[in-house]
């Protein structure tokens, strides 16, 4: 009866489980597949129930080491109990069972310990309603799971943090105006409309960072490629900036000629540079330099690309936070927000083929770069 691997083979050789009569599972090692390369935990029981395959992944998962587990029968070797606390193959009874099933889907159970794992499971048999062959038992960790399900959580508590704020506000406002109308002078009124309106866009932007989410991360994100000026497009954020109240004098734009045709999302590319540019503004210091230049393009079938590189002189950010600058609800000492701005910048960002970075600049405060492939149309290449 071949294991697959030579640690099982003689594993099971210790345990003198081999059957002359029994049929050979040898399929992972005529396929050239050892088991222990799999990623996921495979536990392989006979027809008499004896494990005969427990694979490095699921000596990881249960840490029980496959001398312990081979040969032995299947729910000693692995014990599995469901959520409420029932032995898991006395309930599914795979060899006594009804003839027609072919498997468990999987479903979250609990190891000695009480380890939460996914588990599935398929029979294997001679024929259709025959007795089984095998019993192949899959197991995965459910720590990516939790994990997602944290940042999930994650995301509710943050938007519901974020939300409460101005929708408080506008309520406490419209209320306030609709009772003693007649008591607030036209300035008055104007003030608290402007205010009311101010926290209305500031809820319109949230949910469309929560929509751009979605489509980030379910890879659905639309592109409406146009033709970009994406100096003219930096030039426009700087003169808003300006008319805002900001110094001229802060601010310092180099573009480099020629630069190439870009064709991308002009919606999108002024989100990625509203987000780099207000991050610069609000948490950097000193001279904000936006350089734009040609560059060479990310993409292998492309030459020509467009690089956008902002910095500032402000203290940076740490080392050790770089490499969670683009994740989600990632803020640095300073910060405030969601914590989302920079997870979607990257998102679109890369939908566009492009690369982006983060580093510190020349003066000592943060820079990011990043490169778009000048993404022209198949029809007029």
């Amino acid at each position: 009866m071949s294991v697959g691997t030579s640690g099982a083979k003689s594993a099971l050789r210790a345990h003198d489980v081999r059957s002359a009569s029994a049929p050979r599972h040898g399929d992972l090692a005529e396929l050239g597949i050892d088991p222990d390369d799999l990623p996921d935990g495979l536990v392989i029981a006979d027809e008499h129930g004896r494990v005969i395959c427990f694979n490095a992944a699921a000596v990881r998962i249960t840490a029980t080491p496959a001398a312990d587990a081979l040969g032995r029968q299947l729910d000693r070797a692995l014990p599995l109990e469901d959520l409420e606390g029932r032995r898991w193959w006395q309930i599914t009874d795979p060899y006594g069972g009804l003839a027609i099933r072919v498997g468990q889907p999987e479903r979250n159970l609990l190891l000695p310990g009480g380890r939460e794992v996914l588990v599935t499971a398929r029979y294997v048999r001679t024929r259709p309603t025959g007795p089984i062959r095998r019993v192949v038992v899959s197991l995965r960790d459910t720590e990516a799971r939790r994990r997602t399900e944290r940042s999930h959580a994650e995301l509710i508590a943050t938007v519901a943090h974020e939300l409460r704020s101005p929708l408080t506000s506008v309520k406490g406002f419209t209320a306030t105006l609709l009772a003693k109308w007649e008591r607030f002078t036209d300035d008055q009124k104007k003030l608290m409309l402007e205010t009311v309106d101010a926290d209305a866009n500031r809820v319109t932007r949230l949910i469309a960072e929560l929509l751009d989410i979605s489509r980030i991360d379910s890879g659905r994100l639309e592109l409406r490629r146009q033709p970009v000026d994406i100096g003219a497009a930096v030039g426009r954020h700087i003169q808003a900036y300006v008319a805002s109240g900001q110094s001229a004098d802060r601010f310092l734009l180099r573009i480099g000629q020629p630069l190439p045709a870009l064709w991308a999302d002009p919606d999108k590319v002024d989100q990625v540079l509203s987000n780099l540019l207000e991050n610069a503004v609000r948490h950097g210091e000193g001279t904000v330099t936006i350089d734009v230049e040609p560059a060479p393009s990310p993409r292998e079938a492309e030459d020509a690309g467009t690089s956008v590189t902002v910095s500032d002189e402000g203290p940076g950010i740490p080392e050790e936070s770089m490499n969670r600058v683009f994740t989600r609800f990632w803020r640095g000492s300073k910060r405030g927000g969601t914590g989302l701005g920079l997870y979607i910048v990257k998102g679109i960002v890369e939908a566009h083929g492009g690369t982006i970075t983060v580093g510190r600049a020349p003066e000592g405060g943060a820079q990011f770069r990043f490169t778009l492939p000048v993404g022209t149309p198949a029809y007029l290449a």
